[in-house]
Order: structure tokens, then sequence, then C-alpha cells
């Protein structure tokens, strides 16, 4: 008598939840309006990558490369790992001729080799893992010892939700919050929640990570900022932050540095 597969449930709640964008959506029209997003989360990965080189590097769901063509100035290989069949379809366009590798795979069920990079980086992903447990793992298993892991977090903790939470003497919750409407619930709706950083922090702690550096990113991310200021003033008023405000998580976006021990 065959075992039951106890991680078949698992693994098709994170195939919906990952391949949310071959819903007919067009993720690369999101990023239109969002520029400052955009060279904001560029700012931060080059500050916590520095001059450093590495081997090879894979961007988890990555989407349609939007952040791959940068990591090819700090790795010999890089590889968008993307489930979703229609992000890779506008990979095609949007990285034809790199040399970026370009394959579908699920973040808690990667094509690599234990120990075959020396780089991941995963931004915009974790707002879709209230339960990140087995994609920690597997970034452990990939990566060499003492490789490098950088890791967005959409932050509940961020300063307006802190401030929310002060005046209704609230603690911050340490679980996952869904930011979904009721009118998104439903069996098969997509996961969509802001995490504790702490928490986060914590769980690659114990799937063996340590944190080297932390960002706090997207600081001024506002509709009405982005009205009355220009352009360049926010990117320097962001690149000046990001350190000084990671202390407090200030912003809505957090980016963690680690190491494989």
């Amino acid at each position: 008598m065959t075992e039951p597969d106890a991680g078949a449930p698992r693994r098709r709640a994170a195939r919906r939840t990952a391949n949310q964008y071959d819903r007919g959506y067009d993720y690369t029209a999101y990023w239109n309006d969002r520029d400052y997003e955009n060279v904001a989360e560029q700012i931060a990965i080059r500050r916590l990558l520095d001059n450093e080189r590495f081997r090879h590097a894979a961007d988890i769901g990555g989407g349609f490369g939007r952040l791959c063509l940068l990591l090819t100035e700090y790795a010999d290989k890089v590889t968008l790992a993307e489930p979703s069949r229609t992000q890779l379809q506008a990979a095609k366009q949007a990285l034809a001729g790199t040399e970026v590798e370009q394959i579908q795979m699920q973040a808690d069920d990667l094509a690599f080799a234990d120990g075959q990079l020396d780089l991941l980086t995963m931004v915009r992903v974790m707002h879709h893992l209230p339960e990140p447990a087995a994609e920690f793992a597997e970034f452990a298993r990939v990566l060499e010892p003492g490789g490098t892991a950088i890791i967005e977090v959409a932050n509940y903790g961020h300063f307006v939700n802190r401030v929310r939470h002060r005046r209704r003497r609230e603690a911050l919750p340490t679980e996952p919050v869904s930011i979904l409407t009721d009118r998104e619930h439903g069996d098969e709706s997509i996961p969509f929640v802001n995490h504790n950083v702490g928490t986060v922090i914590r769980q690659l702690g114990s799937a063996g990570f340590v944190l080297d550096d932390k960002l706090s990113v997207s600081n001024l991310r506002s509709r009405r900022l982005k009205r009355l200021l220009p352009r360049q003033v926010m990117l320097g008023l962001e690149k000046a932050t990001q350190r000084a405000l990671a202390r407090y998580d200030f912003g809505p976006s957090v980016f963690l540095k680690l190491h494989r021990v």
C-alpha cells in the first residue's frame, strides 16, 4: 500500500501561490508607476553586496527578471528561478540578449544541487509565504557553506503600524498578518501577508542562517510624496535613510543579508 504524501497539500498550496501571475495578470505593468520602489530596491541590493563577487547567483521568484541584470554585475552566472509560466514568458523579452538562465521551479523545491549556489536573493515573495520554513530549509540546502542570502521581508511592523498599535496599546503581532480584504478571501485566494521581521530572522536562524546586515527600504513609499517630491530628491533621501532607519524596521520593506553557517 502506498503511503500518503503528507507534503502534497503544502506543495499544492505553494503551487497555487507561486503561480499567481498565471491568472492573466501583467506583472510588468505593475512597475509602470513604481520607479521609486524599483530603484530603492536596487540601491539596497548594491549596498548589501558592495564589491563582492559570486560564482552562481539565483533570484528566487524573480518574476520577469527585474533584478537579474543587476545580479549579473556581481555573479559570473545568474539563474532566474520562477514558478510562473506567465512570468517566464515575459522574462524572455526582458532578458533577451543576456546569459541569464531561466528555469521554472518552486521556492520549496529548487532544481539546484546541494551547495550549488553561493548567492541567493528573494525579493517581494515573502508576502506570499505565511509559513516559510520549507523554503528556508531549501535555501540552506542549495547554498554552499558561507553562501550569501538576501531576503526581502514585507514588514508589518513599519512606522505607521507601530504608531497605530501604540495608540491602541497593543503589541505588534509576532505571526504573519493577512492583508487581504474580505472580498479577496476564499479557498483559491493567494496568501498575502506581512511579517514580523524579528520572527523571520529567528526562522532563518533555525534554518542555519546568521544575520549580517539589515536595511529599511522604500521608506518614502507614499503616493502623496511621489506627487510632491522630485524623483531624485526621493531617491536621495531613500539612500540616506536605509541604514539609519534599519534598527527601527521603519519601512514597509526590510532587506536582510545573511550567510549560511
